[in-house]
């Protein structure tokens, strides 16, 4: 029966997501490149490590429609939200804490994280699912939780590089407590073997293409990380879980300060250590994100022994000493819970108040309202920040959702090119495209029209650039065009553009070229190879 309410919960997310969006939106640009990865399965790719790229083959296989593409992130935060919500009972927690660890996951920035197929809903899955079989591990020194952990590392590293930052974090908190004996332990070690054996082929990937990961890094840093301010990090640590700061603020200093928690110890030291580790190296802020989840278990139980739900409360000791627990037994009662009218009113009170505060800015977190109504709220929330893009600027819509626009009529145009073309040309013609998400787009919506796919010289597009040098005619998707280019065509014609005026993508233009010069070929043939060889070692940079 225990099972049922985190089920319920679990249940209820996974299936209100596909109601949840606008059909005023197409998807994310980034996730049209995960599912082009998808078409191209291989072992890895310059951007990631190939766990998205699996199951954006297998959405394609199942006809590439948008409810299949979603179905992933609305899987992966329902399995989240379960494990989060089963790791509060296994800390002895009641309805409430159980409740509360699921309003809190459901009432902050993971609602949002949830919507994207993006590699982050798996990424804050894989660490929970981790951290949930390492507090099992304490409770009952199972072997087989070593191993269930083992494996959860083991994918996670096939899902994000990030990993190895929480494997460093793990690392160090176990040799900050007493559980540094599992460093001796044969099954932690047969466990961290597995974890290598599942990561194993990416590996030999990484390092038969010249670890491109490491370009990968210093273009994020180059880009991004570097404009990454200590007071922003920090700020963003507060935000992006407000509506559950009073929930995870007590629970990660009950895990550190505490004598309840002291057997779970680890367990904060891997949040303190893993978010520091992210904010010394200039991570993005919401890479620590996986780190949250358990601290609403950890938070929730707290809460419920302050409130005197259980037999082990002690509320004059709110942090540090709330009662001494012992390892989980199921066997063992946990308390006859104390409930009176006040009592149970306030209870429910802190179970919604994680959602109910996420209310004000739901269609920040949702795209439930269309483009037009989303610029009419522009002046009310404009101070906030949420209008503004990358390039300072504010806009008619947040950046996102501007990324989720235009993509449709690109495809469109882009076809409708390329059937203009004399029925000899489009045999030779090449698509070529400024970036990935117009490749991606266009190969997204175009696949099985008859087109040749979509090119660009960004990313693992590199990697399935067709033979140049036989084009008879050149398709230019580019949002910045170079009208240079067209000295090396015999004609040159601008066919059409992207008009939608709420779109990151509007003015992008498809330009057709005919006949392109030898100087063109050789030019683009070095483009490419310059480009491959950034990311790869020089020996295999002109294969």
């Amino acid at each position: 029966m225990k099972r049922l309410l985190p089920l319920a919960f679990a249940l209820l997310k996974f299936a209100s997501g596909y109601f949840l969006s606008s059909p005023a939106y197409d998807l994310h640009r980034d996730e049209y490149l995960y599912l082009n990865q998808g078409m191209h399965p291989a072992w890895g790719y310059l951007e990631v490590p190939p766990l998205i790229a699996a199951q954006g083959w297998v959405s394609m296989a199942l006809g590439g429609g948008e409810g299949w593409v979603r179905f992933w992130p609305y899987l992966w935060g329902a399995a989240t939200l379960y494990l989060v919500m089963r790791l509060a009972q296994r800390l002895g927690g009641g309805w409430f804490a159980t409740a509360l660890a699921g309003t809190c996951y459901l009432g902050t920035a993971f609602a949002r994280l949830n919507l994207l197929f993006q590699p982050n809903s798996f990424e804050v899955f894989g660490f929970v699912f981790c951290l949930y079989w390492l507090v099992r591990y304490f409770q009952e020194e199972n072997p087989r939780d070593l191993y269930l952990l083992g494996l959860g590392l083991g994918l996670s590293l096939l899902n994000k590089y990030t990993t190895l930052f929480f494997i460093a974090a793990l690392g160090g908190a176990l040799l900050l407590t007493p559980w540094r004996r599992l460093f001796l332990n044969r099954h932690f070690l047969g466990a961290a073997g597995l974890a290598l054996l599942v990561w194993g082929p990416n590996l030999a990937w990484q390092i038969s293409h010249g670890i491109p990961f490491r370009h990968h890094m210093q273009l994020l840093h180059d880009s991004q990380l570097v404009h990454v301010s200590a007071v922003d990090f920090w700020k963003a640590q507060l935000l992006m879980c407000v509506a559950a700061l009073w929930v995870w603020v007590p629970g990660l200093l009950a895990l550190l300060l505490g004598s309840t928690f002291r057997p779970y110890r680890a367990v904060g030291l891997v949040v303190v250590l893993g978010v520091g580790l992210l904010f010394a190296l200039h991570g993005k802020d919401y890479y620590a994100l996986g780190y949250y989840p358990v601290l609403f278990s950890f938070g929730a139980r707290w809460w419920e022994l302050l409130l005197g739900h259980s037999q082990h409360a002690n509320p004059s000791e709110p942090l540090a000493n709330v009662g001494r627990m012992t390892r989980f037994n199921p066997r063992l009662p946990l308390g006859q819970p104390r409930y009176s009218s006040p009592k149970m009113a306030l209870q429910l009170v802190l179970v919604a108040l994680p959602v109910l505060l996420l209310l004000p800015i739901v269609p920040f977190i949702y795209p439930l309202r269309g483009p037009a109504e989303m610029a009419a709220l522009r002046p009310r929330f404009a101070s906030l920040g949420l209008y503004r893009w990358e390039d300072g600027q504010d806009h008619n819509l947040p950046q996102d959702y501007a990324d989720m626009r235009g993509w449709r009529e690109l495809a469109r145009k882009t076809r409708a090119a390329y059937h203009s073309l004399p029925a000899a040309l489009q045999a030779h013609t090449l698509i070529q495209c400024a970036n990935y998400g117009q490749a991606s787009a266009i190969n997204y919506f175009n696949h099985g029209q008859g087109l040749p796919a979509a090119n660009s010289f960004n990313g693992s597009f590199l990697y399935w650039q067709p033979a140049l040098g036989t084009e008879q005619a050149i398709i230019v998707v580019d949002d910045e065009p170079d009208e240079a280019l067209a000295a090396h065509f015999a004609s040159w014609r601008r066919f059409a553009a992207v008009a939608d005026p709420y779109a990151r993508e509007r003015g992008t233009a498809i330009t057709i070229g005919i006949r392109p010069d030898s100087v063109l070929h050789n030019q683009v043939r070095r483009e490419w190879r310059t480009a491959l060889a950034a990311w790869e070692k020089p020996t295999s940079s002109g294969n």
